[in-house]
């Protein structure tokens, strides 16, 4: 809980450092000039080769130019542009530079002139039989074609786990149609690359360490229309991984997907976000055992994807995520086959991390999902009224929990080939060592929003037996089994002697009893550590389940002690996180 207070001075002192990358487009066709021009956008893009082996020329030319300029001012532009590069290539030969460059645009048969009209108007007739003509050589005009704008590949590649694009952005066409080949060579600046796989993703394999690996992509449309290659070099070659981690070991226990359609495996993760991570105050302070290069995120992502992957989860639920690996990472690997999740995220307030859910769309239909953040809501939803009234006196308490960014997240999901409902809410709690009855009001807040839901879902969708709803209530609570969310959570009430209320005496509450309608269990029970640093180390993070709804099949066993301390603490070389998977099977009972 001492990283958590820490983690927070991060957010307003990051240095974030761009990398250079090796990305160039494939060679580009000499027959066609390449127009580009998205609705509603202010930019032409015009891109062509013009290769003149006599000249000695052989250079690829791109222009960005508005829709509304005439054409005669874009092909002046042109002109002016093709002529320097023959001066710069014919400048020992100046009696060879031609003594016009003469470009225009023609169309055959025909003596119509384009100078008076703007390039939009141009591009909103029919262009197939227009074409551009520089010096002695004529372009067909390819208005639109599938084009990639960037390709970037990780700086960190790890052998036996995934690799793909960070960056990639394309118009005009879509990856399912587009066309992805993977090659390797010792080196980045070899003519001699040998292809080791197809697809937007590969998973580096042993033989490839000290390989550097080169992505090339053909973009396509649904149409069947191509467009010019682009291709990414890894920055640097791929590397040996850390050995058998921990995670392989527990997911001896997970080796396959369940069958059971009334079973679902559940996995609760605080990933450790990289704004908290990867700075030079979290190097110094909170992490000083871990090497920095295993705090960095393109290590950590590689680790804890293949985790995930590996549990054969059915429902994720997902602490401290960098929205970008939400985007990039999560969503590149989850969504797509062999897991095939659907994946929501809720940001905290205007921290660029959250909370997220993923479930497997094999095994779930989404029914309705809700985010709330509970700091701006608490003084306004009439369900909160009854509590907010027994605390809202005291000024400085109040301020302190309104201004919390804390998000509950909800999805209700049916449970295909089941009469079976899964309500599962996730969050983040408020981290500070004084703020114990903060975290209690929090949670005794989100309750009161679970069950709130509850019954508007079961209200709305007529459903006639509440038992056919279970409920699994996942996330880092930031409180150790003694203290009163716990409580409330398995004995189902708390009363206002409990020292919770008193963690803060200038915030102290008094007269607070609440209780809560749900038979609740905690999957893992109480184990000695969910989260360990060397600034703390103790179980802050929980799956509670229904327990009048669900059977516990399993939960699987968690690091021994001396995995924690092999290397002083976690996040380390084989832990990509300073906290651990939770992972248990639940099995609905009869309804």
């Amino acid at each position: 809980m001492f990283v958590q207070q820490t983690k927070s001075r991060l957010i307003k002192n990051l240095n974030f450092t761009s990398l250079r990358f090796l990305a160039r487009r494939g060679r580009m066709d000499t027959e066609n000039v390449y127009i580009r021009n998205e609705t509603d956008s202010s930019e032409l893009n015009i891109a062509f080769r013009y290769v003149n082996e006599k000249l000695n020329v052989d250079r690829e030319f791109n222009f960005c130019r508005k829709p509304e300029e005439l054409t005669q001012t874009v092909l002046a532009r042109i002109q002016t542009n093709v002529h320097k590069e023959l001066a710069k290539k014919l400048k020992k030969k100046l009696d060879q530079l031609p003594a016009e460059v003469k470009v225009e645009l023609y169309q055959e048969g025909s003596g119509t002139s384009f100078n008076e009209i703007t390039f939009a108007e141009l591009l909103s007739s029919n262009v197939n039989a227009i074409k551009l003509k520089v010096l002695d050589k004529s372009f067909n005009m390819v208005v639109n074609p599938p084009w990639i704008k960037i390709i970037q590949l990780p700086k960190c590649i790890l052998a036996k786990c995934l690799v793909y694009p960070t960056k990639f952005e394309m118009q005009f066409g879509d990856r399912e149609s587009s066309e992805a080949v993977w090659y390797r060579a010792k080196d980045p600046g070899s003519n001699q690359w040998e292809v080791c796989g197809q697809g937007f993703r590969y998973e580096a394999k042993s033989e490839d360490i000290g390989f550097f690996l080169k992505l090339v992509v053909t973009p396509k449309n649904d149409k069947g229309m191509v467009g010019p290659q682009l291709e990414s070099i890894s920055k640097s070659a791929v590397q040996a991984g850390p050995g058998l981690c921990p995670f392989e070991t527990r997911q001896k226990c997970t080796p396959t997907f369940l069958k059971g359609s009334d079973e679902i495996r559940v996995v609760t993760y605080n990933l450790l976000a990289d704004l908290y991570a990867d700075s030079d105050y979290s190097r110094k302070n909170l992490f000083p055992y871990c090497p920095p290069e295993y705090l960095q995120v393109d290590y950590r992502k590689q680790l804890f994807l293949k985790e995930l992957s590996g549990y054969h989860a059915d429902l994720i639920c997902l602490q401290e995520v960098d929205q970008r690996i939400f985007d990039v990472d999560l969503q590149e690997v989850l969504t797509q086959p062999p897991n095939n999740f659907q994946g929501y995220m809720s940001q905290k307030g205007e921290v660029p991390e959250g909370v997220a859910i993923f479930f497997r769309t094999s095994r779930f239909e989404l029914i309705k999902s809700y985010t709330l953040n509970l700091g701006k809501n608490i003084p306004t939803l009439p369900i909160f009224e009854s509590l907010w009234s027994k605390i809202k006196s005291n000024d400085q308490l109040a301020t302190r929990i309104c201004d919390r960014s804390t998000t509950v997240q909800i999805c209700f999901l049916k449970v295909k080939d089941s009469e079976n409902y899964l309500l599962v809410a996730n969050t983040h709690l408020y981290f500070h060592p004084d703020a114990d009855h903060i975290r209690l009001l929090q949670m005794c807040f989100s309750i009161i929003y679970v069950e709130h839901i509850r019954s508007e879902v079961l209200r709305d969708l007529n459903i006639s037996n509440p038992n056919s709803v279970g409920l699994v209530f996942c996330g880092d609570f930031n409180s150790t089994p003694a203290c009163g969310i716990y409580k409330l959570m398995t004995e189902k009430s708390i009363d206002s002697s409990l020292d919770d209320w008193r963690s803060n005496s200038e915030e102290a509450v008094s007269g607070v009893e609440v209780s809560q309608p749900f038979e609740m269990s905690s999957a893992c029970g109480t184990p000695p550590f969910t989260n360990f640093t060397t600034l703390f180390s103790g179980c802050l993070d929980y799956i509670y389940y229904q327990k009048d709804r669900f059977e516990l099949i399993q939960s699987v066993p968690l690091p021994s002690d001396a995995e924690f301390k092999e290397n002083t603490a976690i996040p380390s070389a084989v832990f990509p996180s300073d906290h651990v998977a939770l992972i248990a099977d639940l099995k609905f009972r009869p309804a």
